[in-house]
């Protein structure tokens, strides 16, 4: 018997393919080759299971922040910022298909708020150690999210090494910075 995780698998590759539109019953079980009485058994409809599908994008978005946050933990805070989309794991088709679900959907707005949240959170700290002012560190931590959330609209979607690319050229900007711009 197929498992409630590879339901959800199957939904997160439905959702980044399809957007929510192919959140059905009946083409996910047709893609698992299974009928909707497996469905049943694992969810208690509809709702609950798109509630799984969004609960596992958060649970796997945190645990790349810790992943990326961790194999950076100790380096120079440049290399730091350079380095930390080597081990980013980041699916642009999947970011956009809940963004927009977000748009529509409350429980998914809160989920990527709740995301969003964290990856700020976690950028802040990366540029504080370089630009010790805190206001103006949150405001540089916007620019790689606010990087990243652009390109996971993007057509094309850029590659990763693209992605890598930019934070480089950011993290080579930050002398510019701490010494040329006035915040206010």
């Amino acid at each position: 018997m197929i498992s409630r995780e590879q339901w959800i698998d199957e939904g997160l590759v439905v959702l980044s393919e399809q957007g929510t539109t192919g959140l059905r019953i009946d083409r996910i079980a047709g893609r698992l080759r299974l009928t909707k009485g497996s469905f049943h058994h694992h969810f208690g409809g509809i709702e609950d299971y798109r509630q799984a599908i969004l609960d596992r994008y958060e649970q796997d978005s945190l645990d790349a922040v810790g992943r990326a946050l961790a194999a950076v933990a100790g380096l120079p805070p440049r290399d730091a910022l350079t380095r930390l989309p080597d081990h980013f794991s980041f699916d642009p088709r999947l970011e956009a298909a809940v963004r927009g679900w977000a748009f529509a959907d409350p429980a998914a707005r809160t989920v990527q708020e709740r995301v969003d949240t964290a990856r700020l959170e976690a950028l802040t700290p990366l540029w504080r150690d370089v630009l010790p002012d805190p206001d103006q560190a949150r405001v540089a931590a916007l620019v790689p999210h606010l990087l990243m959330i652009g390109g996971s609209t993007a057509l094309p979607t850029p590659s990763q090494a693209d992605l890598r690319a930019v934070f480089a050229l950011l993290a080579t900007l930050v002398p510019a910075v701490e010494t040329s711009v006035q915040w206010t």
